[in-house]
């Protein structure tokens, strides 16, 4: 099986890397219990703590190694634009900055799936890149866990940011090159309303992390699945 998911991030390395405090914030911010959608939930790092937290969750992914990873969680095997079921959530996750896309009707699918699958009255936790972040990246190693991680090579045209991420554990490299489109929070306001979603408020004091309610059922956000497919399992 292939160890590097669709785009490009090691299985290895993600099976490795623990929470950086991404559980924690969430539990606080939902009801103890919450159903949680988690989309684009990797190898399951965030999934499993939420899980031991009580939250019953339901991990996407488009890898079938990342899920093979998850334990004590639903997985379904699907490209998170794509995924329509007939069930809603009190808490949809979509992290890993995965809204600054550089794909504009990408970043728009992620979304309309996020509030199609979100209860009434329930929320959506999204996790992005801020305005501030783009001038402020270096290459300072960072540390997660065991692994050291460094941003090199990166370049700035306009609202795009390009690099590659360099992580470090014991004797082993890895590397994912990325690219990030900067928006603002004007862009991040019309891009939610757009799929029926209104800006909620920040989750984090840097504002890396914020909130969404739904407003009303937009057509994006109900338009039928177009995953062929999609996989279901428990484990």
């Amino acid at each position: 099986m292939d160890n590097t998911a669709a785009d490009g991030s090691p299985v290895e390395l993600y099976a490795l890397l623990p929470d950086a405090g991404e559980p924690a914030l969430i539990h606080a911010a939902i009801p103890a219990g919450a159903t949680v959608l988690e989309l684009g939930a990797g190898a399951g790092r965030v999934t499993q703590p939420l899980a031991a937290l009580g939250h019953p969750v339901l991990a996407v992914d488009n890898s079938e190694e990342m899920l093979a990873h998850v334990r004590n969680a639903e997985t379904i095997r699907a490209d998170i634009e794509s995924l329509r079921l007939d069930r809603r959530f009190d808490a949809v996750i979509l992290a890993s900055q995965l809204v600054n896309t550089t794909d504009a009707e990408l970043r728009r699918g992620l979304l309309a799936t996020a509030a199609h699958h979100v209860s009434d009255n329930g929320i959506v936790l999204i996790q992005w890149h801020p305005p501030g972040w783009f001038g402020n990246v270096d290459s300072t190693p960072g540390q997660l866990g065991p692994v050291t991680i460094t941003v090199r090579d990166i370049v700035r045209d306009a609202d795009l940011l390009s690099a590659t991420v360099h992580y470090d554990h014991v004797d082993r490299h890895w590397k994912h090159e990325f690219t990030a489109r900067k928006l603002s929070t004007s862009d991040m306001r019309a891009e939610l309303a757009a799929v029926g979603l209104r800006f909620d408020g920040w989750l984090t004091e840097d504002q890396t992390w914020f909130t969404a309610r739904p407003n009303h059922r937009s057509s994006a956000a109900e338009s039928p699945s177009v995953s062929g497919d999609e996989e279901a399992q428990a484990t």
